[in-house]
């Protein structure tokens, strides 16, 4: 089988530095080791490379569908799925999806998508484009719930994966108690209150990119007389080092932001809280979304009510407090990644369904 992925950009500093991008990248990479794969995305300039079996094309100057950055288009994509027997387009509610799954459908070919989030104008905002895919494959149950299909038997949920190998638990690194943040510095995120929540002899790690500027400057201000430190640039090595030195990882997303937005899905996943997870790390996650399919309450870490920087500050102390309960989560969350949350499982699952088989949730 060759398998062609799409999405509208690569992960890295010549693309965008975000959880859907890697989740892309890393199933095309692994999948590769198994079946031929590319992985066609957008940007400036027209390039290839290969990481390890993984084929990349970078489709340069696409147009950009109403100069929405999110929603590239390119002639590119015919060529492409043509040279494939199965595409998975990451993202629905694009029009390159769109495209690809009408040149799928025309020319006999597979193709499959898993919603990432996001999106942009497209055809599938006037009409339904649901059964233009042979399958929708959800990176969890609550992505199938919230996108209403629950019960369609071509909706799969194929979950998410972590690379164990480097993302990894290092007993000769010690401990230093900090609480550790990894993700996008936007409202949903809850990160205001997380900065609430930490004790004041506690040291807060933040690691990010600022995408909401005003909610940057407001998280500054709360975390004036507080130990709070802001990375926005860390590479990997940094970040793999960030999750083994911390007390815990802490993902407190919300429905409803204090300015009062509202998401209903704050996240599909929690791909930092399964990073964190893995290199030995309890975690500490809202009542929201899919994280409590990520971590179990007492056992992998702690689950608290969103909106809530008391429950959030309870958890924490908890974890620092009790060293030998903290330890057995830390533990037991490693165990849980290596059990559920693994590249190889994933790629299993996406190849199953490609092929037809059953045996998948």
């Amino acid at each position: 089988m060759r398998i062609l992925h799409i999405i509208p950009a690569q992960f890295g500093s010549g693309g965008v530095v975000g959880g859907a991008e890697r989740y892309a990248l890393e199933l095309a990479r692994n999948m590769a080791e198994q079946t031929p794969t590319t992985l066609l995305t957008f940007g400036d300039r027209d390039s290839e490379e290969k990481i390890g079996a993984l084929k990349i094309r970078v489709s340069g100057s696409p147009w950009y569908v109403r100069g929405q950055r999110t929603n590239p288009l390119s002639l590119s994509i015919l060529p492409a799925v043509l040279a494939a027997d199965v595409v998975h387009c990451h993202q629905q509610h694009i029009a390159a999806s769109s495209l690809a799954a009408l040149i799928c459908r025309l020319t006999g070919r597979k193709v499959f998508v898993s919603d990432l989030g996001g999106g942009g104008w497209d055809i599938s905002g006037y009409i339904s484009t649901d059964r233009w895919y042979h399958g929708h494959l959800h990176i969890s149950q609550y992505s199938r719930f919230v996108s209403g299909q629950t019960d369609h038997l071509r909706a799969r949920v194929i979950y998410g994966g972590v690379d164990i190998s480097k993302f990894s638990p290092d007993p000769s690194v010690p401990k230093n108690g900090n609480v550790l943040f990894v993700g996008r510095l936007l409202p949903h995120k809850g990160v205001d209150d997380l900065v609430k929540a930490v004790p004041n002899d506690m040291n807060l790690t933040i690691i990010g990119q600022p995408y909401d500027q005003r909610f940057f400057e407001e998280l500054k201000i709360l975390a004036r007389g507080k130990r709070v430190t802001f990375h926005h640039d860390c590479d990997d090595a940094a970040l793999v080092d960030a999750y083994r030195r911390a007390l815990c990882v802490v993902l407190p997303s919300v429905y409803r932001t204090a300015s009062g937005q509202e998401s209903k899905v704050p996240e599909l996943l929690g791909q930092t809280l399964l990073e964190g997870m893995a290199c030995g790390t309890p975690a500490i996650c809202t009542n929201v979304a899919s994280m409590p399919e990520l971590v179990e309450d007492g056992v992998t870490g702690l689950v608290v009510p969103p909106n809530s920087p008391d429950a959030l500050r309870d958890a924490i102390s908890s974890l620092r407090t009790h060293a030998n309960q903290t330890q057995r989560m830390g533990e037991a969350s490693r165990l849980r990644v290596l059990e559920r949350f693994t590249w190889p499982a994933v790629v299993q699952r996406c190849l199953d369904i490609y092929r037809g088989l059953t045996g998948t949730e």
